[in-house]
């Protein structure tokens, strides 16, 4: 386990991100393709959210890459995001983004496995 929880199901991936560099397109393929239902769009960050829980999904984003081709990427859910990062990097990983805090709303991060894969973790 990453790092110890009081969970009884351990740490669930709660969240997921597909970011690439034509939103409209992202938007349109996964609607159609799997039905996605998508939030309305935040112009500021060409975002929109992936309502998934009604289905017995997760909750999901699609949205512009900051940098680069695109990625998609998964989040786990912690305690605490420093706590973790602190354990990856003992255990070979990397923090790609410290913590980060959005305001009303959860902390995230970003780290790298020993294999270079980046993924995410969130606290609420």
């Amino acid at each position: 386990m990453l790092v110890r929880m009081e969970r009884t199901n351990g740490n669930p991936v709660v969240h997921f991100e597909v970011l690439g560099r034509d939103t409209s397109a992202l938007r349109s393929f996964y609607t159609a393709v799997f039905g996605w239902q998508l939030g309305p769009v935040d112009e500021a960050m060409d975002y929109s959210m992936v309502r998934g829980k009604d289905a017995g999904g997760i909750e999901g984003g699609i949205g512009k890459a900051p940098q680069g081709p695109g990625h998609a990427t998964f989040y786990v859910r912690v305690d605490d995001t420093q706590a973790a990062l602190d354990e990856i990097e003992r255990r070979g990983g990397k923090t790609v983004q410290p913590p980060v805090k959005i305001p009303g709303g959860i902390t995230f991060a970003l780290f790298a496995d020993p294999e270079g894969h980046v993924l995410g973790v969130i606290a609420e």
